[in-house]
């Protein structure tokens, strides 16, 4: 065992990445780098706004500013290295950083689920208990659902991390990924993982079905609210508040599912690097355009925030 850990600790990973140096692959780097910085400038602008303006110190957007810090922590824990390795033309990372790299995205991936589902149990209680809403989701109940997801999927993360870096590695340990996808590590493994495997699904199915029963248990309930409504302003608003939720939901759901309850046959290494991308990458950019152009409150914040800007060059 000593002897399989100093060759682990002693000898990088290599990772094949998503693109080669053709003209066509230049372009769709080119594509996913600009998709980075929007997804980067994007969810800190959100952050930014949220924390700055009073009027977006409610619970909604208390959960949206964590789902955004989630979103800017993913995209930076493997687009940068899977940018390094490809502009230096070199394809290694290291055994800690492949690591790190493991801990991370699990750790915010189950993190982000987890709190989309809350997310659904908030819009729930603003359509259906609106006069009991500051009492149902006080700053307690919410530091504690964001907490609960942060601890979760730390924890998650944690155990995740530890158990595939202390399997033994032997071989070219050449990961057929743009980075340490933990499903692509374990096929390097020199023992059978086989369990371990089935014990990460039944895991994923767990944590993936989890928040969605929250989801479905929530929406179901909204239904029943807004066909009660005779109003048909408030069934528009309602609509509006839960139609940005709803969306984020089927892009993060729909990409983790696709990726991580197929049937082992079905799977195949390059429609997974391109998922992958999809959830790392597209769907951090996406969350807070979603949130945004659809919100009259944060585009409210934006434009006080630029008019607040133009006060400041002109004196």
């Amino acid at each position: 065992m000593e002897i399989w850990l100093n060759q682990s600790y002693t000898h990088d990973f290599v990772l094949l990445g998503i693109f080669s140096h053709s003209s066509t692959d230049l372009v769709l780097f080119s594509a996913v780098m600009m998709v980075f910085i929007v997804a980067l400038c994007g969810n800190v602008l959100l952050i930014c706004l949220i924390f700055m303006d009073s009027r977006l110190h409610t619970p909604m957007y208390f959960f949206l500013s964590q789902l955004s810090l989630m979103d800017l922590m993913l995209v930076c824990t493997n687009v940068p290295k899977m940018a390094a390795n490809f502009l230096s033309g070199r394809k290694s990372i290291s055994f800690l950083g492949c690591g790190m790299q493991i801990g991370l995205f699990v750790c915010l991936v189950g993190s982000e689920g987890l709190l989309l589902g809350l997310m659904a149990y908030d819009r729930y209680v603003a359509i259906s208990h609106p006069l009991h809403y500051p009492i149902l989701m006080s700053q307690r109940v919410c530091l504690q659902i964001a907490g609960s997801s942060w601890v979760f999927g730390i924890i998650d993360g944690l155990i995740q991390m530890v158990v595939v870096m202390t399997f033994p590695y032997c071989g070219l340990r050449e990961v057929d990924h743009f980075f340490c996808e933990m499903l692509s590590l374990l096929k390097l493994a020199c023992i059978d993982t086989s369990i371990f495997e089935n014990v990460i699904f039944a895991c994923c199915v767990f944590m993936l079905f989890l928040p969605f029963s929250i989801i479905v248990a929530s929406y179901a309930r909204i239904l029943r609210t807004v066909l009660h409504m005779h109003s048909a302003q408030a069934v528009r608003k309602a609509l509006a508040t839960c139609s940005s939720h709803l969306t984020a939901v089927f892009l993060f759901y729909g990409a983790a599912m696709f990726i991580y309850l197929r049937p082992k046959r079905y799977r195949a290494p390059s429609h997974d690097k391109v998922v992958s991308v999809f959830y790392t990458v597209l769907t951090p950019m996406l969350n807070p355009l979603i949130y945004s152009l659809r919100n009259r409150e944060v585009m409210g914040a934006l434009r006080k925030g630029l008019d607040h800007c133009r006060i400041v060059n002109h004196h």
